[in-house]
């Protein structure tokens, strides 16, 4: 029990601290939820087809700023076109856009990482001073700037946010090989010959690695954050593709009279963001709970 300090000439009060079963519960039941949110949002990214027979792109002036019903789940856009099957057509796009830029942030992440960690002192000077530029740096806008330089479009949003996150996870990764290279097992091995590019790749690499892969989990709901952002400002995917962050944007001029344009986009991202995190975290402890 927590006993909270009261104000002068009052009584603390006392917190009564959650029961460990419910807390084992909770940690226990929250990655299920996660995964029962997160699997329609799967299935939407990869068969679409499979949740709408609808095409996203075809307008229908008559049912224009329809409200959600039966006919219209989500009600339709100003443009007539059926809102739920643009969210799930939606749903693809968006995923690859936070996919993409974290599978290369993490791939920049290992090559800057291991090369600060054992190319030596002048080496790690250099890449982390850069690391720490980049890291002081707010990550939309290290994003913007890169976008400013390439200009706009999907490719680039994916490459400019890959360079805005590949900072974090260079640091973790040296930081891992760090440790690693000095462990009692890769000592053994160099005392049995084996070359160098064998050592990285057979036991730093793989080990250092395994901290960064659950971090990235967590790191891809972020990555999807920021590139619906700069789609939301227009650098992302162009109209009339569907897209969640480009449909937010659009329905920023229809909250008042047509509030389910913006909402459920949004609320997409959400979801998916919040049972991303989870399925991380849970991740992250079990790894943590396994690591010596």
């Amino acid at each position: 029990m927590t006993v909270l300090p009261g104000l002068p000439g009052l009584p603390g009060r006392a917190l009564a601290r959650p029961p460990a079963r419910s807390r084992f519960a909770v940690r226990r039941w929250s990655p299920v939820a996660a995964w029962a949110v997160l699997v329609p949002i799967l299935v939407a990214a990869v068969v679409p087809e499979a949740l709408t027979a609808s095409s996203p792109i075809t307008i229908d002036p008559v049912n224009a700023l329809l409200p959600p019903g039966g006919e219209h789940w989500f009600g339709t856009d100003q443009l007539g076109r059926d809102l739920f099957t643009r969210v799930v057509h939606g749903a693809r796009p968006s995923l690859l856009l936070g996919l993409g830029a974290t599978c290369l942030a993490v791939a920049g992440g290992a090559v800057f990482g291991l090369a600060a960690a054992l190319g030596g002192r002048v080496a790690d000077q250099a890449v982390m001073r850069v690391a720490d530029i980049l890291l002081s740096l707010p990550q939309l806008l290290v994003a913007l700037l890169v976008i400013t330089v390439l200009g706009g479009g999907t490719a680039n949003v994916v490459l400019a946010i890959a360079i805005a996150f590949t900072p974090g996870y260079a640091r973790i990764v040296r930081a891992e090989a760090l440790v690693v290279r000095r462990s009692g097992y890769v000592e053994a091995a160099r005392g049995l010959g084996l070359r160098r590019s064998t050592l990285v790749a057979r036991h730093i690499l793989p080990n250092a690695l395994g901290p960064l892969l659950v971090l990235a989990t967590v790191g891809f709901g972020t990555a999807l954050i920021a590139g619906s952002g700069l789609s939301f400002l227009g650098f992302g995917t162009q109209p009339p593709a569907p897209e969640w962050g480009a449909m937010l944007s659009e329905g920023r001029d229809f909250l008042e009279t047509a509030w389910w344009i913006g909402v459920f986009p949004g609320a997409a991202i959400t979801a998916t963001v919040i049972a991303v995190n989870v399925i991380g975290r849970s991740a992250q402890r079990r790894f943590t709970r396994r690591t010596p």
